[in-house]
């Protein structure tokens, strides 16, 4: 504590009792107590307030990093006529093409497959 060892402590002790006496050593052993108490509280509470302010710091650039938009290329041309040809197709590292999704075959309808219900129920 403080880099005193014990031995300067009992030193001090011995000095502050016969200095301040023994009647009066005891209120202000405890007034110092008290006051290092709130020392210890009031840096504690300004610490936590320090890492409070620096966590919502961290929090609100990481808000404002996120909403930045980067611009578009400078070769980008927006209003270029697009390229109706689809792109070719690109192959993985094994050598596989990509799954491409295929797009179902029209549905019949509800009064077609009605008739041909009805068509099946007759012939048999």
């Amino acid at each position: 504590m403080f880099g005193i060892g014990f031995p300067e402590l009992l030193l001090i002790l011995a000095l502050a009792l016969i200095v301040i006496g023994p009647k009066r050593l005891p209120d202000i052993a405890r007034a110092l107590g008290r006051g290092f108490n709130e020392f210890k509280r009031a840096t504690d509470d300004l610490k936590s307030t320090f890492n409070e302010e620096v966590k919502q710091a961290d929090i609100r650039d990481q808000i404002l990093n996120k909403g930045r938009m980067t611009p578009p290329d400078p070769s980008y041309d927006p209003y270029a006529e697009k390229d109706e040809k689809p792109a070719a197709a690109v192959v993985d590292k094994e050598g596989e093409p990509p799954i491409v999704a295929i797009k179902p075959e029209a549905e019949t309808t509800s009064t077609e497959t009605s008739e041909s219900d009805d068509e099946t129920r007759h012939d048999g």
